[in-house]
């Protein structure tokens, strides 16, 4: 890949000043920063805008809308709520994508390339300026010991359907569909509308029992789906995880 020649310091420093970034001017920082404008420019401008400000050509387009990272919310991530997400959760979704979105799988890039697109992302918001901002990861817990006996699993899952209902079903629907009863009224933290997943279908940030229970302990930054790591116990998320992977097992 051809990079074209280096930005004098100078404009750099007005573009991370524009931008609210984090840049420090060092000659190896300046190299990243160039690599990382490259392949954002080539691979990310179009959804996400040459701002960072999710007003990109194909924006219009796409729905869920393109994430504008000049807020510093990201939905998916491995940290505590209201907390930045860390490099492996960025690498993650570049690399893997967000299935049932417009957010492809960049499995052609270099990892020097994915990066510095990620420390590039960085450059649009001021939150990543704040110490403040930043959390280790949330352990997600090993699989429970009855969860590879179907009986028990079984059993575990009829308990998990009732803490759905009661938990969940408001907006997610009874039936997991997407379709509840104050699902028409839910908003993001742009003001725009966001319907409920449905859980039958594909799910943004990962399929596995590990990646809904890393959502129920995390929730979803800037929407209303909030996170369940002191609402409900341990035993309680397994079971709601139980219970979808049931249904998307018979779906």
């Amino acid at each position: 890949m051809k990079i074209r020649a280096a930005i004098p310091v100078v404009w750099l420093l007005l573009l991370a000043s524009l931008w609210g970034g984090e840049w420090t001017p060092t000659l190896p920082d300046r190299t990243q920063f160039d690599l990382g404008a490259f392949v954002f420019e080539r691979n990310c401008a179009i959804c996400h805008g040459p701002r960072g400000d999710g007003k990109g050509e194909m924006a219009a387009t796409i729905a869920p809308k393109p994430r504008s990272f000049r807020s510093g919310v990201f939905k998916y991530r491995s940290t505590p709520p209201g907390k930045l997400p860390t490099n492996e959760d960025l690498t993650r979704i570049i690399r893997g994508g967000l299935s049932g979105t417009a957010m492809g799988m960049f499995t052609q890039l270099r990892d020097d390339e994915v990066r510095a697109v990620v420390e590039f992302v960085k450059s649009f918001s001021r939150k990543w300026r704040d110490p403040a901002n930043y959390a280790p990861p949330i352990a997600v817990p090993p699989l429970p010991a009855w969860w590879a006996d179907p009986v028990q699993r079984g059993a575990h899952a009829a308990r998990g359907r009732q803490t759905f209902v009661t938990t969940c079903a408001a907006c997610h629907g009874e039936k997991a569909d997407g379709k509840g009863l104050a699902a028409a009224t839910l908003r993001d933290e742009w003001g725009d509308p966001i319907a409920p997943a449905n859980l039958h279908g594909p799910l943004h940030s990962g399929e596995t029992p590990r990646d809904m229970m890393r959502v129920l302990l995390t929730g979803i930054g800037g929407t209303p789906m909030l996170n369940f790591a002191t609402t409900l116990n341990e035993e309680q998320r397994w079971e709601v995880v139980a219970h979808l992977t049931t249904l998307r097992a018979i779906r």
